[in-house]
């Protein structure tokens, strides 16, 4: 019978005897000495060494997305509106969305209105005296809401004080 072990050794090579752990650790030993004089040689600089690519993270700052938003708003060939002092934008849940001195542009013709500026989500109490004349009927609900809870605010204010 012939024993054929490709690349394994002979079939007793799995026993290991007393003699071979001893001499086991000498050669891992060794071997270590061998890699850590490698590494030691291994240039990272100097003349003739190879040099090192850097790799470029292109990341897009604020005025080249600016710079994209301009290009783009000239392509839809919107006009600016000047002379805007405040955009109130009413959203479904009640709040508002506030940008005072915003840039507006516009293009009636594709209904397009673009408002660029910082915007800030509101309560209709925080804007209460100067918003009045910008609501409308969806808006009369919730007004009634606000009166009702400032009533509601008085008069726990006035029994409150009064024992």
């Amino acid at each position: 019978r012939v024993f054929r072990h490709y690349g394994r050794g002979t079939p007793n090579d799995d026993k290991t005897t007393m003699a071979d752990a001893a001499v086991a650790p000498k050669k891992t030993n060794a071997k270590l000495e061998e890699l850590r004089a490698l590494a030691a040689s291994v240039r990272t600089g100097g003349e003739g060494s190879m040099r090192r690519k850097k790799k470029v993270v292109h990341r897009s700052s604020a005025a080249e997305i600016d710079k994209k938003l301009q290009s783009t708003l000239e392509k839809l060939n919107v006009q600016p509106i000047p002379d805007i002092e405040e955009v109130n934008m009413f959203v479904n849940s009640g709040d508002i969305l506030h940008f005072e001195n915003p840039r507006v542009s516009h293009n009636v013709g594709a209904g397009i209105f673009v408002v660029q500026g910082n915007g800030e989500q509101k309560q209709l109490q925080d804007l209460m005296p100067g918003i009045l004349p910008q609501l409308g009927r969806e808006n009369v609900t919730r007004l009634q809401q606000i009166a009702a809870q400032l009533a509601a605010g008085a008069q726990a204010g006035a029994s409150g004080s009064g024992s």
